[in-house]
């Protein structure tokens, strides 16, 4: 039987791996939004973990409240990195500076 202690080690292993990916590619833009959503998703999954084992719907409700911000953020991050593309034809942070004006 699963238990509480597999999500939760699934989800902290999920969590590291993010913090992985944002340290160490600090210029691609998409690599960077992928590690933020793949952190949210780990918190989420501690979420729902905790919730089945409390019995308590809070934590799913939360769920989609999150994956509800995330798809925003995803959408916004996406309509950057369009207009960086189109003006720069590239997508590296460093280069964001230039989009001014």
């Amino acid at each position: 039987m699963i238990s509480l202690s597999h999500y939760l080690v699934l989800g902290a292993i999920l969590f590291a791996t993010s913090i992985v990916g944002i340290f160490m590619n600090r210029r691609n833009l998409i690599v960077l939004l992928m590690a933020i959503e793949l952190m949210l998703l780990a918190v989420n999954l501690n979420f729902v973990a905790f919730s089945h084992y409390l019995g308590n719907l809070d934590g799913q409700v939360f769920v989609f409240f999150i994956l509800t911000v995330a798809a925003a953020e995803s959408a916004i991050g996406l309509a950057i990195l369009v207009i960086l593309f189109r003006n720069l034809r590239t997508v590296e942070v460093e280069r964001l500076d230039e989009l001014k004006g």
